[in-house]
């Protein structure tokens, strides 16, 4: 089992990173959290997750997720561990909200923003509160990082939302609304925003 990787970044986008330790390259699928704590970075240790993933009831590979603070890993783990929440779902409910925001959600129970996560609904939402609510702990301190601006801003958001399941087409129209409100927002900033609005 891995615990964690501790090496050069050689490739990142919002959606994964590619990182050498060792001499090997390891695929890491990260949040959007993780990704605001790393972008600036040549070097990163990653808390590890593994997921199986299975088909018709056998095993057909791993994902592996990295995560910037064992919070966040801790958060991640115990959202996959309620039934109907796939990792592709943890993954965006911490791309949408910091793992701080996630435990107050649930520890105040507040199914509006829960639910405001794409793939979760009404009846997830509940039992994810229900399961949750006495294992998910209290709200440690915050930390904000805030991403640097670049031009290339609005294909990495869009590349970044696409691998998370959106379509080219309903991405480029909010994409498009987004970036005339505000040309200066941040990678970060504007899969935020995106994430509220698809």
């Amino acid at each position: 089992m891995i615990a964690y990787l501790n090496g050069k970044i050689v490739y990142k986008s919002p959606t994964h990173i590619i990182m050498d330790v060792g001499g090997i390259g390891y695929m890491v699928k990260i949040s959007l959290h993780t990704y605001a704590q790393v972008q600036n970075l040549d070097q990163t240790l990653l808390h590890i997750s593994l997921v199986v993933k299975s088909e018709n009831q056998s095993v057909s590979g791993f994902d592996m997720y990295g995560f910037s603070t064992e919070l966040e890993k801790d958060i991640f783990e115990k959202l996959i561990s309620v039934s109907g929440v796939g990792a592709a779902t943890a993954r965006m409910m911490l791309s949408s909200f910091k793992p701080e925001e996630v435990q107050h959600a649930i520890l105040t129970e507040n199914e509006v923003m829960i639910q405001s996560v794409k793939g979760i609904g009404p009846k997830s939402a509940k039992r994810l509160i229900l399961e949750l609510k006495d294992k998910i702990g209290k709200v440690s301190g915050d930390v904000i990082i805030s991403p640097r601006s670049h031009n290339t801003n609005r294909d990495e958001a869009l590349n970044a939302l696409m691998a998370l399941g959106f379509t080219k087409a309903a991405v480029e129209k909010v994409l498009t609304k987004i970036s005339a409100g505000d040309p200066s927002l941040s990678v970060e900033g504007m899969i935020k925003e995106s994430l509220k609005q698809l």
